[in-house]
């Protein structure tokens, strides 16, 4: 077979799987999407925070909506070092951290978290002991929590935290990616792996999906959304310039 003739149509493909997912998602989650945005807008208008964590790939949705144009500007990352991304060496060391017991425990007890903000956490199988305990933690300590996973991970793999359980099983709302089980999604004869993720694509539309429902909402109440603008477009500086000293107290990533 020619490489030309092997390789034909993948890109479609994968496009169409990818789309797939997405239509699986506005459809079957819509509803907890809306509430996970009308969650976000309650907490921005009484005063509260939100942050996003991601270990791994799944940070990349997490950082997708910190400090973005078009986005809401107090979205805060809580990074947790070592397991950000793969700026990291060896990379291998972000999913060895993934699976250590207390350390989610150390992050929230130095991180600017308090009762009454919102911690969406982000973990496409929701087995390992980092966002579990990162869940259990944050709840025990009265902050809202929204898990953004695939709960065919728990449904098909073994949880490697101690309780057993997972990320869907400690969160006030829960968010199904519906990403299957090893998140690729090609195969092809004579590759022995399946391959073509699409965990990010689909996980990152839910979370602008989720902001989007945010913003939304803040403005239905009366509310203006304090969302940023490009950098480069005319004013979209001083626009943000504004923004920011308005929410000073609720943006982390400056400081």
């Amino acid at each position: 077979m020619a490489e030309s003739d092997r390789s034909e149509g993948l890109a479609d493909r994968y496009f169409d799987a990818a789309i797939d997912l997405l239509r699986q998602v506005r459809d079957a989650e819509g509803d907890r999407i809306t509430a996970a945005g009308r969650l976000i807008a309650d907490t921005v208008e009484a005063g509260g925070r939100i942050f996003s964590f991601g270990a791994g790939h799944s940070s990349l949705p997490a950082q997708d909506t910190v400090y973005r144009a078009g986005g809401l500007a107090v979205m805060n990352l809580l990074s947790v070092p070592g397991v950000v991304g793969v700026d990291v060496r060896p990379a291998t060391l972000g999913s060895a951290l993934e699976r250590v017991d207390g350390l989610a425990a150390a992050v929230l007890d130095t991180s600017p978290l308090e009762a009454g903000d919102v911690l969406v956490i982000i973990s496409l199988s929701g087995r390992n002991a980092l966002p579990v305990e990162m869940a259990i933690n944050a709840r025990a300590l009265g902050i809202k929590v929204v898990g953004l996973t695939s709960v065919a991970y728990a449904e098909e793999t073994k949880s490697r935290h101690s309780s057993g359980t997972y990320l869907k099983d400690h969160c006030d709302i829960v968010l199904d990616s519906r990403i299957p089980v090893g998140d690729a999604e090609l195969t092809l004869p004579g590759i022995e792996a399946p391959f073509a993720p699409a965990s990010t694509v689909v996980t990152s539309a839910i979370m602008q999906a989720v902001v989007a429902t945010a913003a939304g909402t803040l403005a239905e109440r009366g509310v203006e959304p304090p969302l940023l603008r490009s950098g480069n477009v005319d004013g979209g500086h001083e626009w943000n310039g504004r923004v920011m000293r308005e929410y000073a107290d609720r943006i982390f990533y400056r400081h």
